[in-house]
């Protein structure tokens, strides 16, 4: 059964630091688009970073590009977000997803948000960044 369990999140002072874990299970990468997501409340659902194993395309939302970074462990099954330098508007849950055959990073971040019933989704981790 396709698992994915997300951890790492907190509270953090604005300019901080936290990494964000996505460890999966139940199914081999090969063909998957695995990636962060996140929802704050009152908002909709926003692609944060994905990446694309077929291809190895990696996309960033405007808002956080040059602060987060996304990485995968292929031994660890796990993928990470490493997010520096954080504003208060990037408190929100943060969850991990992953489905199959996506072109690229870019379509998935994009449309996946908008496909809740679709692939696979963990159950969130709060980050909230406040003084």
């Amino acid at each position: 059964q396709l698992q994915l369990v997300e951890s790492g999140g907190g509270v953090v002072q604005p300019g901080g630091s936290l990494r964000l874990s996505c460890v999966t299970s139940g199914f081999s990468w090969d063909y998957y688009a695995i990636g962060w997501f996140r929802q704050a409340p009152g908002k909709e659902r926003e692609g944060v970073s994905c990446i694309n194993i077929s291809d190895n395309s990696i996309h960033y939302a405007d808002s956080v590009k040059g602060r987060f970074t996304i990485s995968r462990d292929n031994a660890k099954n796990t993928v990470y977000l490493e997010m520096n330098s954080l504003k208060p508007e990037d408190t929100a849950v943060y969850y991990c997803s992953a489905d199959q055959h996506w072109m690229d990073a870019r379509n998935f971040c994009v449309a996946q948000p908008r496909r809740l019933g679709y692939g696979s989704w963990g159950q969130g981790t709060q980050v909230t960044v406040s003084s």
